[in-house]
């Protein structure tokens, strides 16, 4: 058995998370919208440049059946340009304060690798969940920053950076290699107090189309944590440079994707389409109500 095989029995049958004195009950998986505030990002569609565009978009993932937002105003695609902080601020900052004005009580997660950027949206804003596509080695501020808000925080695994993770991307055992990559920043998290952790193990970041096969055949691996796992698949290369295709044609391929991933366990699906994402938890759950 591998050092990171466990039995299902570690497995809990729901999970919960503390948002700004909300419990948020996992046990049903959520759907998070994804909110781009940037002009790079690989899927046309996910591009909103004007807080207009970003409200419509919000109410888009509300009518839909989206559970919570997560907005972002750095693009993480492969190869991207590096942003400054105080452009990824300008970005973000009237656009969190539109989307709280109109509603109050939305969950949203604010997707940055950047503790600064964490404060003021937690501080300022009253965001919920902090995503942070690094897991703290972009920033080493991120960490004490969290545990000092006490939010949720998304721990997602990357080799290297945007501009450089697809860069011929090597691992020993993919799987194994994530899985105690996560453990030991898990640990690091716990030291300081954090307990709402959700992983996530980074589909796409730093991982050829054949590990990100491997670690969605794995997944199951990841009830070891005891931890809420989100999985973001949504319209990616591993989808369309395997199949054919481009970003557009990819619906089909992330419906199966997202439907595999709820199978083995997660909890949170982070879609560019919420209402097929949406039918898909409702599906799942049916079949594990006969």
């Amino acid at each position: 058995m591998k050092q990171y095989e466990v039995e299902n029995k570690f497995l809990k049958s729901g999970f919960s998370i503390n948002c700004n004195g909300r419990l948020v009950d996992l046990s049903q998986p959520k759907v998070m919208g994804i909110i781009n505030i940037t002009p790079d990002s690989f899927y046309d569609k996910g591009r909103l440049e004007s807080v207009e565009a970003a409200l419509e978009r919000v109410e888009q993932v509300i009518e839909e059946g989206g559970d919570m937002i997560d907005v972002g105003a750095y693009s993480s695609r492969p190869g991207a340009d590096h942003v400054l902080e105080e452009e990824e601020g300008k970005r973000l900052w009237p656009v969190l304060s539109a989307i709280r004005e109109n509603w109050p009580d939305l969950l949203i997660s604010v997707d940055t690798f950047r503790g600064q950027i964490a404060e003021k949206a937690v501080g300022e804003y009253g965001v919920d969940i902090i995503n942070d596509i690094s897991a703290g080695q972009l920033d080493d501020s991120m960490f004490d920053t969290v545990a000092r808000l006490n939010v949720p925080y998304i721990l997602m695994h990357i080799q290297g950076d945007p501009q450089t993770m697809q860069q011929k991307p090597h691992y020993k055992d993919v799987t194994g290699d994530v899985v105690l990559f996560l453990a030991e920043k898990i640990d690091q998290l716990r030291s300081r107090g954090v307990s709402d952790i959700i992983v996530d193990p980074g589909f796409g970041f730093g991982k050829t189309i054949d590990h990100n096969y491997e670690l969605l055949h794995n997944l199951e691996q990841f009830k070891m944590f005891e931890l809420p796992l989100l999985v973001g698949v949504s319209r990616k290369s591993m989808i369309y440079r395997f199949i054919g295709g481009v970003p557009e044609t990819s619906l089909n391929g992330t419906t199966v994707l997202n439907t595999l991933a709820l199978t083995c366990g997660a909890k949170i699906l982070r879609v560019h389409d919420v209402k097929e994402a949406a039918e898909c938890v409702k599906l799942v759950a049916k079949t594990r109500q006969l």
